[in-house]
């Protein structure tokens, strides 16, 4: 162990290991996996979008850019929510374009977090939102959803902030991770009523927007823009996970202060990489919607899997997630449940308790994977209930 470890910046003391990746890690060697841990799309990464990086390769299109993103981006990704989800944002003043969304929320955190700030996260929840809140000394009000349907209700919402004054911020993350619960439109509105009480900011989180089966998208953005900041991407809606494209809009005076923090931090993004960025949203607007009737047939076959082996699961409206209820007579230890069930049925899952302490009890599993594995994956659960 090295000398200096005690000289560690005291943030850190806030800090834990990331629990999803720590668990995935912990059950990675078991052999004959089959892994519905990951929520990463199983396609490849369309070739038109492959070709432009190729182009902008060979057109010399290596060197730093505006932090902001390329010209080209910036007006693809504005013009892409406008089409589809008619929110309007300037490309030059209210949009960034950030190593993915997982950097846009420390960005943003980072932004407007002063130590002892609260920031009401909606539980369960991706677990970066509660450790980028505990790495600034913010203090991350987690709200339990489960008793609601996995959706944060105004009267949830407006006695939290009331309990808890200290609130500068609330996410809203839609589809949701690790549910797959999507809000309405009239959901949000409620919400965003709430919100407009209070001089508090609105992270809305919609990286999965384009994986909504059962009604049109809608953002919160639509009722308070200027109290909202908006994440979305291209990970899931056109499998670029490794590409490392994050797309963040809102006011142009907060958007700026988060610019600045960007610019210290990692300075621009991959050239090459923002013109395939580019692509995917100027001529990619269906490689989300074809993926999606996929992940569609996969998520029924799961859910009635699921429960013809007695395991109940919230309705997954949206992303490639199902989070399901673990049977009682396992207890609601759900990392020894995880456990078990990887090393001894060999299917990879996910602790519900590493989203956040409301999802205790439950377990996530990712759809994004081919129907072979998923049919299998259902024999060895049904197998490993009934046996135990």
């Amino acid at each position: 162990m090295s000398k200096l470890i005690n000289k560690i910046s005291k943030r850190m003391e806030n800090v834990k290991p990331d629990a999803i990746l720590s668990f995935g890690a912990s059950i990675a060697d078991v052999d004959g996996l089959i892994p519905l841990t990951i929520g990463e799309p199983d396609f490849n990464t369309p070739d038109h979008i492959k070709e432009a990086a190729i182009q902008a390769i060979n057109d010399n299109q290596s060197h730093y850019t505006d932090s902001r993103g390329v010209v080209e981006l910036r007006e693809a990704a504005v013009k892409f929510l406008a089409d589809k989800y008619d929110l309007h944002y300037d490309a030059d003043e209210e949009f960034l374009a950030t190593v993915g969304v997982t950097e846009a929320v420390f960005l943003t955190f980072a932004a407007i977090l002063d130590p002892g700030d609260g920031i009401i996260i909606p539980s369960p929840a991706f677990s970066p939102y509660f450790n980028s809140a505990a790495f600034f000394g913010a203090n991350p009000i987690e709200v339990d959803t489960s008793k609601d349907g996995f959706v944060l209700t105004p009267y949830r919402l407006e006695e939290a902030i009331k309990q808890h004054p200290e609130t500068k911020a609330v996410i809203i993350n839609t589809p949701n991770n690790p549910t797959g619960v999507s809000y309405t439109s009239e959901q949000l509105k409620k919400l965003a009523e709430v919100i407009e009480k209070y001089d508090i900011f609105c992270i809305s989180d919609e990286i999965y927007s384009e994986l909504n089966y059962e009604h049109e998208h809608e953002s919160i953005a639509k009722f308070i823009r200027d109290q909202t900041i908006v994440y979305n991407g291209l990970s899931k809606s056109h499998a670029m996970t490794g590409w490392r494209i994050g797309l963040v809009y809102g006011p142009a005076d907060i958007i700026n202060v988060i610019k600045s923090i960007h610019e210290y931090n990692v300075s621009s993004l991959t050239d090459n990489a923002q013109f395939a960025a580019a692509e995917a949203l100027k001529n990619g607007q269906n490689d989300g919607p074809e993926m999606k009737k996929v992940y569609e047939k996969r998520r029924a076959l799961l859910r009635q899997g699921l429960a013809e082996a007695g395991i109940e699961s919230a309705n997954p409206s949206g992303a490639f997630y199902i989070f399901a209820k673990i049977p009682d007579k396992f207890g609601d230890d759900d990392f020894a449940f995880c456990t078990r069930l990887a090393k001894e049925a060999k299917v990879g899952t996910m602790p519900g308790s590493a989203f956040g302490k409301s999802g205790k009890g439950y377990f996530r599993l990712s759809y994004a994977t081919s129907e072979d594995n998923l049919n299998e994956a259902i024999k060895r659960i049904a197998k490993f209930v009934e046996d135990n």
